[in-house]
């Protein structure tokens, strides 16, 4: 069993890096666990958009 960890600042750039992942590695996918966070910068709200995905 192996894990990968993706961490995108946003939702399209992830689910672009997930489906490449996939189709590249053909994993057999166990379980997606999918977080998003925010916080503040300089007045500006940041999202990060994160997702591990435990595969053989």
């Amino acid at each position: 069993m192996k894990v990968k960890v993706f961490d995108e600042s946003h939702e399209k750039d992830l689910e672009k890096t997930i489906n490449e992942f996939i189709t590249e590695n053909e994993p057999e996918i166990i379980d997606i666990k999918f977080s998003v966070s925010t916080s503040i910068f300089a007045e500006e709200q940041v999202f990060c958009f994160s997702a591990l995905i435990v595969y053989r």
